[in-house]
């Protein structure tokens, strides 16, 4: 079976849409924060795949992808705390009670 970078970049674009469509359709913040890893994986996997398939880019977009991995981590872990620190004071993870928090 050979390689091609449509697949690669179909399977990206799959991916990018279940974590929208996560992001979107869920009122809960832990599960809108994974949501938001998997569009990151997703742009990973195209970084990659772009980064294989070009010459230009043979080493550029494994750097790339590893600077976005330690984005993505440094915002798990500060989303995280944030939704800790709301459910300790609201006792829900729901974020239409965040709003309320204004008041």
């Amino acid at each position: 079976m050979s390689q091609s970078l449509d697949a690669y970049l179909l399977l990206a674009c799959g991916l990018f849409a279940i974590g929208t469509f996560g992001f979107l359709a869920r009122r809960n913040a832990i599960a809108m924060l994974m949501s938001v890893e998997i569009m990151l994986n997703a742009v990973n996997l195209a970084i990659v795949a772009f980064g294989m398939f070009i010459p230009a880019l043979a080493g550029a977009g494994q750097v790339i992808a590893l600077f976005v991995m330690a984005v993505a981590a440094a915002e798990a872990t500060v989303g995280l705390a944030i939704v800790i620190a709301i459910y300790r004071n609201r006792r829900t993870p729901l974020v239409d009670e965040y709003a309320s928090m204004r008041e």
